[in-house]
């Protein structure tokens, strides 16, 4: 089994190990020159943004040749799926990768603009049991697809709209760097997209950001922040994952 992922602070990355097999870093393989893959089983996991896909993920899908009798795919979410399980399956048979199960699974959100990352540590949201009840789904290879409703549907179409004629919405322009930044290079480092570089006082961005927030949530010193976030002083990496595997994952 080969299962893909995309992690910017590592729920993906946790969730992706405990599938087990050999694992793929998305951002890695955009990297390289193979893009087939066969396997009897192949999974992809990776968080909901906009009610969709990360556009790293859109672009590996659009690259990527799949020779496989069973896809699964598991995204991950904070607070709201909407239609976004469905949207990257009509999205995926678009680029002719069938997928035969796509679940959701609760986790905690950083999505900082609007996010208390303090309080989402708090709820309770059943990860472990709903996770057990993925991995036995796919263990036993049941063919399922997540239902959505009108509403889904009508959320996610609403929200990639408004991305689409707003593209300057969630961009690299939003952050700030403090002048406690003691430029150990951990947010060039984590970046999925080599959008940061270090110059000689501070780092730099590029332009070209998934706006994964990777950069904000893991920088030690908490010296990036955004213009607009709920609550500056809490981040969030995942505890099951060590910032040394997301790097890796990501470099």
């Amino acid at each position: 089994m080969k299962v893909f992922y995309f992690t910017a602070t590592g729920n993906c990355l946790e969730v992706a190990k405990r599938f087990g097999g050999e694992l793929y870093s998305i951002p890695k393989v955009l990297k390289s020159n193979q893009f087939h893959f066969e396997d009897e089983k192949i999974g992809l996991v990776f968080p909901c943004y906009g009610f969709a896909a990360p556009n790293i993920v859109r672009e590996f899908i659009e690259k990527i040749t799949l020779k496989c009798p069973y896809i699964f795919v598991i995204m991950t979410y904070g607070n709201k799926l909407a239609g976004g399980v469905n949207w990257f399956v009509r999205f995926a048979k678009e680029n002719n990768i069938h997928i035969q199960y796509a679940d959701g699974l609760l986790m905690v959100d950083n999505y900082l603009p609007i996010f208390n990352i303090d309080k989402q540590k708090m709820k309770k949201k059943n990860i472990e049991e709903n996770l057990s009840r993925l991995l036995n789904d796919v263990n036993q290879v049941k063919q399922f697809i997540r239902s959505e409703t009108f509403s889904d549907s009508m959320w996610t179409k609403a929200i990639q709209y408004f991305y689409r004629i707003n593209p300057n919405f969630n961009t690299d322009k939003d952050f700030s760097i403090g002048d406690d930044c003691n430029h150990c290079g951990t947010c060039v480092k984590v970046c999925p997209r080599d959008n940061m570089k270090l110059d000689e006082f501070k780092p730099i961005y590029g332009g070209n950001c998934e706006f994964c927030l990777a950069c904000i949530n893991l920088c030690p010193q908490k010296a990036i922040r955004l213009k607009k976030e709920s609550n500056p002083n809490a981040r969030f990496m995942n505890e099951n994952v060590t910032l040394k595997e997301i790097i890796a994952a990501n470099n």
